[in-house]
């Protein structure tokens, strides 16, 4: 059963009230904003986290049907993990005009304060358990069994690297926390498929645990490679995988603040940029930002402002997502003035996260 947390209601709720305006929505700036294109046409150009492969793409189109002068190929759309996606802009120096996270926390890490200076709190998707319903071992799977049934043997549990995906340092997290919240101890259910103490670097068993990139996971779940992957919940969605809830203590999905500080209990070492680096568990928020390299700065802006209008939200929640609206924003006075009315400043307790 899929289950909805209450802040996702206030979520939704804040975008539905909206929908009557849809269908005559504008994306046009507003008057004297400027426009993309003024003199020909402007390509949109995105780096982004994977999983936001099938919204992006849908945002991006209703963009360039809603604006005159926008044409947003494929070919200027690129989309992988979270952070390999940050460090083509602040790296490698490649021009984009949209970057955007599955991790709230890497965009100021990683870009800030030289490649961007700010960033929106967009949406958010919880990690459920994803499983093979042909295998034997996972038969009658459920939100309260799920722990007990992936400890059997033989079944294989699909993981990302986590040193390039949050995916893949998410997944620990839900392990370690799994086994902090029922048993009182963060190894008891990640000792099964990870060598190395919590808050150190994660090996997998071999046998038990298995490198997938997460855009892979549909496939090796259908032909059998793996039983099982923690996956965000849009993904599962939109591939059509049977997956389980796990708790709102352990899914990463609530923003309250105790499930923000028993969150923080988790964590894991990964290679950073600058090398080995420690992450604590955290809420799953997907971010946005327009680097400062953007070729077309200001069509960026008309992207994510997209991303916070009842339209964008809609498109959102069609893709399995749970819009944040208003979105969060932090940046100060580099926020965007176009963004400055559908967002608010991030809150305290989330702003303590960043690293």
């Amino acid at each position: 059963m899929r289950r909805i947390h209450p802040l996702w209601v206030v979520l939704v709720a804040a975008a539905t009230c909206f929908a009557g305006f849809t269908g005559g929505y504008l994306l046009n700036p507003p008057s004297g904003a400027g426009g993309p294109g003024a003199s020909g046409s402007s390509v949109l150009s995105i780096s982004a986290a994977g999983l936001l492969d099938g919204a992006f793409p849908a945002e991006a189109a209703t963009l360039a049907n809603e604006t005159s002068h926008i044409s947003v190929p494929g070919a200027a759309q690129q989309y992988e993990g979270s952070l390999e996606a940050l460090e083509a802009i602040g790296q490698l120096h490649e021009p984009f005009d949209v970057a955007a996270s599955a991790d709230y926390r890497l965009i100021p890490q990683l870009l800030e304060p030289t490649t961007a200076r700010w960033e929106v709190l967009f949406a958010t998707s919880p990690l459920v358990l994803a499983y093979d319903p042909a295998s034997p071992a996972l038969s009658g799977i459920n939100s309260s069994n799920w722990p007990a049934l992936l400890a059997r043997p033989g079944v294989v549990l699909g993981v990302a690297n986590a040193s390039t995906d949050p995916d893949g340092f998410n997944a620990i997290f839900a392990l370690e926390l799994e086994g902090l919240l029922t048993q009182g101890n963060l190894s008891s259910l990640y000792g099964r498929f990870f060598s190395g103490a919590p808050g150190s670097f994660a090996r997998p068993n071999p046998g038990d645990t298995r490198l997938v990139p997460e855009t892979s996971a549909a496939t090796a779940l259908g032909q059998g490679e793996v039983q099982a992957y923690f996956l965000y919940q849009a993904y599962a969605i939109s591939h059509h995988l049977a997956y389980v809830p796990l708790s709102p203590s352990v899914d990463l999905g609530n923003f309250s603040l105790p499930d923000l500080q028993f969150y923080q209990e988790a964590s894991t070492r990964i290679l950073g940029p600058s090398g080995p680096q420690l992450v604590r568990g955290a809420p799953i928020a997907f971010s946005a930002t327009v680097p400062l390299s953007a070729p077309n700065a200001t069509l960026g802006e008309l992207f994510v402002h997209l991303l916070l209008t009842p339209v964008g939200a809609q498109i959102l929640l069609d893709q399995g997502f749970v819009p944040i609206t208003p979105g969060y924003a932090q940046g100060g006075n580099s926020l965007p003035p176009l963004l400055t009315p559908l967002t608010l400043p991030l809150p305290p307790a989330l702003n303590a996260e960043l690293p």
